[in-house]
């Protein structure tokens, strides 16, 4: 037998008996099935909907029914009278506001998340306030402010204004956490090199928050748009698409609403993963 074959059988004596892997336990399931059915439990109403924007009933009013497939309602969509022109009002009021919501909410997140003054406690909690507080109770204040100073008139400027006043407060939110988060060195850097501190804020400070203003920007849009309480308080003979939708669920809701709703929740994925893929990119430059 040679040298060899004898140390092979040497090691193969000596090495430890193989151990039996553990076997994995059925809980490991739980957590992944509980995900999944609130994560379709959560979206089972957008399926309908989009599901419901195909269907071929036989009139021009939702019926809780499957009829068949059609395209009809996407050829026709901007054939229900009164329905484009809500839509355009919502168009116009949510960019809009949503601008002026970021000015105003950046400012005041940036003063918030940086410096410390006197008042900034209370400042801290009315922004609390105009999160938790009902829509209802702030929509029946709005319109007892605008009735109070009657040089404004009930429309498209009070929908505006109030979606400015409600949307500030998430902006100042979001900004605020990104800038208590920041590196103040960064600026501190950028001023030893001789930058004012004008030219360090859109240098440095800036681009470092933009995604904390890319994201209130968003949020106030889409709150803006999705707005009904406190816009139907205010509103007085304006129509913007949610208060349209709601007065014509009273005599059956158009499929062309199906269609409009697909075609909005379709825009924000694109939106939201447009925004992933540049913060991917981003990070691997």
């Amino acid at each position: 037998m040679s040298a060899v074959a004898t140390q092979e059988r040497a090691v193969g004596a000596t090495a430890p008996a193989p151990i039996n892997p553990p076997r994995r336990k059925w809980t490991r399931l739980i957590l992944p099935v509980y995900t999944w059915l609130m994560i379709l439990y959560l979206a089972s109403p957008v399926f309908v909907m989009i599901l419901y924007g195909f269907n071929n009933i036989p009139g021009e009013r939702n019926v809780p029914k499957w009829f068949g497939f059609t395209l009809h309602w996407w050829r026709d969509l901007f054939g229900v009278p009164g329905m484009v022109s809500a839509l355009k009002t919502s168009l116009v009021v949510a960019p809009v506001s949503a601008v002026f919501a970021v000015i105003i909410g950046t400012l005041l997140g940036l003063a918030l998340g940086r410096y410390r003054f006197r008042g900034k406690a209370p400042v801290n909690f009315v922004i609390f306030l105009a999160i938790a507080v009902p829509e209802i109770v702030l929509g029946s204040s709005l319109l007892s402010m605008f009735i109070l100073f009657k040089g404004i008139p009930i429309g498209i400027v009070t929908i505006l204004l109030s979606h400015i006043g409600f949307s500030i407060p998430f902006v100042a939110v979001t900004v605020r956490a990104r800038v208590q988060g920041l590196d103040r060195s960064l600026e501190d850097a950028a001023q030893d090199l001789f930058a004012n501190p004008l030219t360090a804020f859109f240098k440095v400070t800036l681009p470092l928050i933009a995604p904390a203003i890319l994201a209130g920007f968003l949020l106030a849009f889409v709150l803006s748009l999705d707005d009904f309480v406190i816009t139907n308080f205010v509103s007085g003979a304006t129509q913007t698409f949610p208060i349209w939708v709601f007065g014509a669920t009273r005599i059956g809701l158009p499929p062309q609403v199906n269609v409009m709703g697909t075609i909005l929740f379709m825009t924000g994925v694109l939106a939201a993963v447009v925004n992933v893929l540049v913060q991917r990119r981003r990070v691997r430059v």
